[in-house]
């Protein structure tokens, strides 16, 4: 069973509401076994999980073409 389906039947909520308004913040359930990074990259990055990592480029976009 997973994670989301086993909070769900125990507690009777599930990983989002249902209906979620306009302009709320909703944060799910953390996933089963998330890769994380090792205890030397995760204190550089800022994170142990690696879906976490969204590092801030400025004004930059990733293209190489723009300019910051």
């Amino acid at each position: 069973m997973k994670l989301t389906e086993l909070v769900e039947k125990q507690y009777g909520i599930p990983m989002l509401p249902k209906e979620t308004p306009y302009a709320m913040a909703f944060v799910p359930f953390q996933q089963e076994e998330p890769k994380t990074f090792s205890p030397d990259q995760g204190f550089m990055m800022g994170t142990m999980y690696q879906a976490l990592n969204k590092p801030f480029c400025g004004g930059k976009c990733g293209d190489d073409n723009d300019e910051a």
